[in-house]
C-alpha cells in the first residue's frame, strides 16, 4: 500500500527524488542550517503556541504579539501596527541595500477547532483552527529571517533582511492594505512559503478576484392584501442570481462565478424592501476578472429594472494572480536539491496513513497529479491569495513545503492535527533552510537579483497596480466571547 507520506521533492521544473547533497552548500548556507537547528526548539514551541492561539483574520493579537516579541528577542527593530491594521508588523535588521523580504502569516480558520491526533475531535466547539497551516507559516518565515539576521550581524552579508508580520490572509486581504500603504515599495525580491503536500518551487499562478456585495431596495407591502403596492428587492436579487447563471454559458472555462444571499428577506408575508448578494469573480487574469465584472453590473443594472427597484453595487476587496518568477524559483529549486528532502519516522508514516484513512480520502496518485499542474499552470484550478498583489509590486519567489499527508484536503481538520505536531514542524524547519539558503544567493548576486527583476519587469508589462480596496481601514471584525 502506498504510505500517504512517501513524500519526494516535487518541483514545477523536476519530478524526481533529489540528491541529498548538504556538502554542496556555501559556508554562508551551512550556516543558515545551523541557525535553524539551533533555534529549532524555539521555533517549534512559537508554532505551537499560536497553533493553540487559533486566531482569526484581524484578530490575531496574541499571534502576532508572539511573533514580534521573538522578533525583538533576537535583535530585530519592530515596528508594529503597520497600515492600520493592529495586528500587522514589520521586524528589520541591517542597513542599506539589497533589502529582501520575507511574508508570514498566522490566521486561522473559524470552526476547524481540532486536537494533534489521527481522529477527528474538537478541542473547543465551534473555536477556530489552523486550517491552513498559518501557525508554521510565520514562524517558518521568521527562522529565515533570522539565519540571515545572525549573517549579517557578523559581516558575512550586507544589506537589509525584513519580515513582514501579514495578517488577515484567509478574509480582508491583509497585505493589500500594506502594499497600499507602500511598505513593499523598497524591496529588490521578496519570498513567501505556503503549508501544502508537496515540496515544490512552483510555478503556478493563483486566480485574480473581485469580491462584490449587490444590494436591491424597494417597497414594502402586505403580501397578500396589497403586494400591487409593492416592489421586491428579493425579486432583483433573484433576477440578478438568474441572470448571473445564464451568463456563465458565455464566459471563459477559466472563471469562476459563486454567490450567496446575505438578506432575503424576514417573512414570507412581507414585501421584501431589502435584499443582496454577496458574490466573488475570479478569473486566471485580472483584466478577466474585469470584463466578468463590467457584465455583472449590466445584469444587476437589469434585474433592478425589471424588478422596479434601485440597486448597489460595493466592491469589498480583489486580489491579483500570483506574477511568477521562473529566475527565482528556479534559483529557489536548486537550493531545495542541496538541502534534500525530509525524512519521517515511522511513527510519523503510520500517523499520516491513519489520519488518512479516517478522513476518508483517497490519493489520487502521482501521475494524476503532474496532469492536474501541466493543465492548471496557465488557468490556476482555485483559490486566490494576497500574495498576488505582493508579486505585483515586486519579484516574489513562493515555496510550497509539505506539512500533511500527500493529497490532504487543505482547509480541514486533517491539516489541524499535522499542524501540531511532528510532521508540521519538519516541514516549517525545512521552509526556514530553504528560504535562507536562497536569500543567501540574492544577497550576494547582484546580478541574479538584477536577472530576476529584469523577469518580473517583462511579465508585469504595462500592469499598473491598484489597491482593489475600500478607502480607509478594513472593516474591523467584533472578537466572539470565548466559553469558560
Amino acid at each position: 500500500m502506498k504510505s500517504y507520506t512517501t513524500l519526494f521533492l516535487m518541483g514545477s521544473f523536476l519530478f524526481m527524488p533529489p540528491v541529498f547533497s548538504q556538502n554542496s552548500l556555501s559556508k554562508n548556507k551551512l550556516e543558515v542550517i545551523q541557525s535553524v537547528e539551533k533555534h529549532q526548539k524555539e521555533l517549534i514551541e512559537l508554532s505551537d503556541q499560536i497553533w493553540a492561539f487559533a486566531e482569526t483574520a484581524l484578530l490575531e493579537h496574541n499571534s502576532s504579539k508572539s511573533l514580534a516579541d521573538f522578533a525583538e528577542k533576537q535583535g530585530f527593530k519592530v515596528e508594529r501596527g503597520v497600515a492600520g491594521l493592529p495586528t500587522a508588523f514589520i521586524a528589520s535588521f541591517g542597513s542599506g541595500k539589497p533589502i529582501i523580504g520575507v511574508l508570514g502569516e498566522y490566521d486561522a480558520l473559524p470552526g476547524l477547532s481540532q486536537k494533534a491526533q489521527v481522529t477527528k475531535e474538537e478541542m473547543e466547539s465551534g473555536a477556530p483552527g489552523h486550517g491552513c497551516g498559518h501557525n508554521l507559516l510565520g514562524v517558518g518565515g521568521l527562522g529565515a529571517a533570522i539565519s540571515i539576521k545572525e549573517l549579517i550581524e557578523s559581516g558575512k552579508l550586507k544589506g537589509t533582511i525584513r519580515f513582514y508580520g501579514t495578517p488577515a490572509e484567509e478574509r480582508y486581504s491583509g497585505k493589500v492594505y500594506m502594499g497600499r500603504a507602500g511598505l513593499f515599495d523598497d524591496l529588490d525580491v521578496c519570498l513567501d512559503w505556503h503549508p501544502g503536500y508537496e515540496n515544490e518551487a512552483s510555478m503556478q499562478s493563483s486566480q485574480a478576484i473581485s469580491d462584490y456585495s449587490i444590494s436591491f431596495k424597494g417597497k414594502t407591502s402586505h403580501a397578500a392584501a396589497d403586494p400591487w403596492n409593492g416592489r421586491s428587492a428579493l425579486d432583483a436579487a433573484e433576477l440578478f442570481t438568474s441572470g448571473m447563471n445564464y451568463l456563465r454559458e458565455h464566459i471563459k472555462p477559466s472563471v469562476r462565478i459563486h454567490y450567496v444571499y446575505s438578506d432575503a428577506g424576514k417573512v414570507p408575508n412581507v414585501v421584501p424592501e431589502e435584499a443582496s448578494v454577496w458574490l466573488w469573480i475570479r478569473d486566471s487574469k485580472r483584466s478577466g476578472v474585469a470584463e466578468v465584472s463590467e457584465r455583472m453590473r449590466d445584469i444587476a443594472k437589469g434585474a433592478a429594472l425589471m424588478a422596479g427597484v434601485e440597486f448597489e453595487i460595493k466592491l469589498n476587496s480583489g486580489l491579483y494572480e500570483l506574477l511568477k518568477n521562473e529566475t527565482g524559483e528556479k534559483l529557489l529549486h536548486r537550493n531545495m536539491e542541496l538541502i534534500g528532502p525530509i525524512t519521517y519516522t515511522n511513527e510519523e508514516l503510520a500517523f499520516a496513513d491513519k489520519i488518512m484513512a479516517t478522513s476518508k480520502i483517497e490519493s489520487q496518485g502521482i501521475k494524476g497529479e503532474i496532469k492536474a499542474l501541466e493543465v492548471t499552470k496557465e488557468d490556476p484550478s482555485g483559490g486566490s491569495t494576497d500574495v498576488g498583489d505582493v508579486s505585483q509590486i515586486v519579484p516574489q519567489i513562493s515555496l510550497s513545503v509539505t506539512t500533511a499527508p500527500y493529497m490532504a484536503p487543505w482547509h480541514s481538520w486533517v491539516v489541524v492535527a499535522c499542524g501540531g505536531m511532528s510532521i508540521g514542524h519538519k516541514g516549517m524547519l525545512f521552509a526556514s533552510k530553504a528560504l535562507g539558503a536562497t536569500m543567501v544567493d540574492l544577497f550576494e548576486n547582484e546580478k541574479l537579483r538584477k536577472e530576476i527583476k529584469e523577469e518580473f519587469l517583462k511579465r508585469k508589462g504595462n500592469e499598473v497596480w491598484k489597491a482593489m480596496i475600500p478607502d480607509g481601514p478594513p472593516p474591523f471584525p467584533e472578537p466572539k466571547p470565548t466559553s469558560k
